[in-house]
């Protein structure tokens, strides 16, 4: 399952840079620097190529993931940018989806059950654009498994702050 839950996040994160720092729950990256809302414990850092951050619950199938892109993106739809997370799901179906205040800017809240290689899936995803960056936050969990940990993914959310530099 662990293998599984890599994989979720791999598949369903839109590529970032490779030059990242994170402490103090602070990313640094050479064109922008952000902050995100601390996980309670059981949550663990894993390291993926083309990820900013991304974590997984041990023994659950649960993971998160953060990432900022801010070079090579144009300028699309927050619908679009959604629609990019869920490449390589099958079997979408939408569920819910609403515009929410994050960071001082609108960002769309989207989620979905899908299946990764036959395998069925919650999503939440969450996409906002500013200062030039895309940035996009997914949780990915079994199905009738992710509105336990669904206050974990919204504190990461609610800790979000971003600053451009340079």
């Amino acid at each position: 399952m662990q293998r599984m839950t890599l994989l979720l996040v791999l598949l369903a994160a839109v590529g970032g840079c490779h030059r990242v720092t994170f402490e103090d729950s602070v990313l640094s990256k050479p064109e922008v620097r952000y902050r995100v809302g601390e996980l309670p414990k059981g949550w663990r850092r894993v390291w993926l190529e083309d990820n900013d951050l991304a974590f997984s619950e041990t023994g659950t199938g649960r993971a998160l993931s953060v990432n900022a892109t801010c070079k090579g993106h144009d300028d699309p739809s927050l619908q679009v940018l959604t629609r990019h997370l869920l490449m390589g799901f099958t079997e979408r179906q939408e569920v819910s989806q609403r515009l929410m205040a994050l960071d001082g800017r609108e960002a769309l809240r989207s989620r979905y059950l899908a299946k990764m290689d036959g395998v069925p899936v919650e999503l939440e995803l969450v996409v906002l654009k500013k200062d030039n960056c895309v940035f996009d936050f997914t949780y990915v969990a079994p199905p009738g498994m992710a509105q336990e940990r669904m206050p974990d993914f919204d504190a990461l959310l609610s800790g979000f702050k971003s600053e451009r530099v340079g």
